[in-house]
């Protein structure tokens, strides 16, 4: 799984990277067939905005989610880009 990370109006800092690419391989242990995966991190104002579009063998997935702290939208984003990998995992297995 490839990571591309890039960051608007935020310094991409190394334990950010970090914690961004363990939080993406707990999704791998759900779907291993994630090709890529580009994750832009930004802020705006007051609020940290995270986002991320992954392109899964037979579709791709986005998700985007906002909080005051930049890891706190990290975590929402993965919980919502979770539900939908295993959502599409699920429509891959029933056909």
């Amino acid at each position: 799984m490839q990571i591309n990370l890039s960051g608007h109006h935020v310094e991409i800092t190394e334990s950010l990277r970090a914690y961004v690419e363990e939080k993406f391989s707990k999704l791998e242990r759900h779907f291993e067939q994630i090709n890529n995966v580009h994750v832009v991190l930004n802020v705006e104002k007051m609020q940290q905005i995270a986002e991320a579009r992954i392109n899964l063998s037979g579709g791709e997935v986005f998700a985007t989610s906002e909080h005051t702290d930049m890891y706190a939208a990290i975590d929402v984003l993965i919980d919502k880009l979770d539900r939908q990998v295993i959502k599409h995992k699920e429509k891959l297995t029933k056909h």
